[in-house]
């Protein structure tokens, strides 16, 4: 062991403001206590596993009656939803399962994203915008991970940049949803190599920030003041 005091884990206090964070605030304190005495914190964590398996089954019955579009949207509700009332849940009941909760609860989410990439994935069948949804999958999974990855190394867990947090992005999602099933699916031959191109732009933002950031860390600490 060494000799310095060990930090106390921060994952279940999160950095960064989004738009609609203080709204999305009052509901939560608003929400949990009139939540059942039966529904536990981990229990709404765990639905997100649900949510996922049928927002990949939704996708692909999408891809035939597009009204499923909107079922899909339900489900980005909901997972917004639980995932918004489950940490504060276990604060409030005092349930203790901080690391358990932010393990799970950030699995699942990553676990979420991807099973909305591959729903939308289904309602296309040119070869190349297939391959810009696995791309589009690689870099949620590595922008994710920068926010994980950063995490590890500073004890300060950021979601939001830019006013731009899960709940934003899930908005985007329902009006995605909203769009194509107005237009058609003939809005991914343009709109999906612009998300990609966005997604790309935030990850490599983020990347050459929180590298800046790191290394910055790396040398204010070292007693010579250059990196070794």
């Amino acid at each position: 062991m060494n000799g310095g005091t060990a930090e106390t884990f921060a994952g279940d206090r999160k950095s960064g403001q989004s738009m609609l964070g203080p709204v999305e605030r009052r509901f939560i304190d608003w929400a949990v206590p009139k939540i059942p005495a039966p529904v536990k914190s981990h229990h709404l964590t765990m639905l997100t596993l649900a949510w996922s398996v049928l927002m990949v089954l939704f996708g692909a019955l999408a891809n035939q009656t597009p009204v499923w579009l909107h079922a899909m949207s339900v489900l980005v509700f909901l997972q917004w939803l639980t995932d918004s009332l489950d940490g504060s849940l276990g604060k409030y009941r005092k349930q203790g399962l901080v690391k358990w909760g932010f393990f799970m609860d950030h699995l699942l989410d990553l676990l979420f994203a991807g099973s909305l990439v591959i729903a939308y994935s289904f309602m296309v069948e040119v070869w190349w915008l297939r391959l810009c949804f696995l791309v589009l999958l690689l870099v949620t999974c590595a922008t994710m991970a920068v926010s994980f990855l950063s995490f590890a190394a500073t004890n300060r867990f950021q979601i939001a940049y830019y006013g731009i947090g899960p709940t934003e992005i899930r908005i985007g999602y329902i009006a995605l949803n909203t769009l194509v099933y107005a237009i058609g699916t003939a809005v991914f031959s343009w709109g999906v190599p612009v998300v990609l191109t966005i997604n790309v732009a935030a990850l490599v933002i983020l990347t050459a920030q929180t590298s800046h950031q790191l290394w910055t860390i790396d040398v204010e600490a070292n007693v010579d003041g250059a990196p070794r």
